[in-house]
């Protein structure tokens, strides 16, 4: 039996992962905005615990580290939570997942949210468009999120980091039109998780799609981008890794 950090789980990708490991009998602290967004309620009384707060503000979400703080150690975090569009997308879907991060115990295992949109995000002008200087993209987020999982890899030995790309699924987010399966939207993000070690082939740092490896956008692999991307949350922020 795993402990596993669900953020973003209140609809779509997030809820279907904690209720799957819900059933499988993991013990899951359920992160939302608030109780009343949560789509499944009776699944409240069956998760270990749950926190809430907006990850587009930095204050609530050091907030929501020092309430996830109680149910510590985390055998795994699964950062799920992500926007499309509109003025939060580098809040939620980049300094939200470091700031997490940076703040909360250590867990056994990180995995983070991509997209395969992530291989059109920008390579330039990081630092200006994470401190809010410059307009950017959904596929600018994805792939800074990506490179501070590959750089997270590469430095946390205790850690085992993966990125997933989980297709483009008939969420909220997704739409009525998108083509890819649901359950396999989620089952990826499960298996990295709580899966034996030995069975996860890269152990750490991979790009996953339908649990088969994928080869990421060349910069997320390229150290020192990730150390550009890095630096600039801390600049952000103030949160060191």
């Amino acid at each position: 039996m795993a402990r596993i950090l669900v953020t973003g789980a209140s609809t779509g990708l997030g809820l279907l992962t904690a209720q799957s490991l819900v059933r499988q009998g993991h013990d899951v602290v359920l992160h939302a905005r608030a109780a009343e967004r949560v789509e499944d309620a009776p699944l409240l009384r069956r998760v270990l615990g749950t926190v809430y707060g907006d990850l587009a503000d930095l204050d609530a979400v050091r907030r929501i580290a020092e309430e996830a703080h109680r149910f510590a150690p985390f055998d795994a975090v699964i950062h799920n939570a992500g926007v499309s569009d509109g003025p939060d997308l580098v809040a939620v879907n980049v300094i939200a997942p470091y700031a997490l991060t940076g703040l909360m115990e250590r867990p056994s295992r990180m995995i983070v949210l991509s997209s395969s949109m992530h291989r059109g995000g920008a390579t330039n002008h990081v630092a200006e468009g994470i401190a809010g200087r410059r307009t950017v993209t959904y596929s600018d987020t994805k792939l800074w999120a990506t490179a501070v999982l590959m750089g997270i890899a590469g430095r946390w030995s205790g850690t085992l980091a993966h990125a997933v790309d989980p297709g483009w699924v008939p969420t909220r987010m997704g739409g009525p039109s998108a083509s890819d399966d649901l359950t396999e939207g989620h089952r990826t993000q499960e298996w990295l998780a709580v899966t034996p070690v030995d069975g996860i082939h890269p152990r750490t740092g991979g790009y996953w799609h339908h649990r088969q490896p994928r080869r990421p956008h060349p910069a997320a692999l390229d150290a020192r981008f990730q150390d550009e991307v890095i630096a600039a949350l801390e600049e952000r922020t103030g949160i060191e890794l």
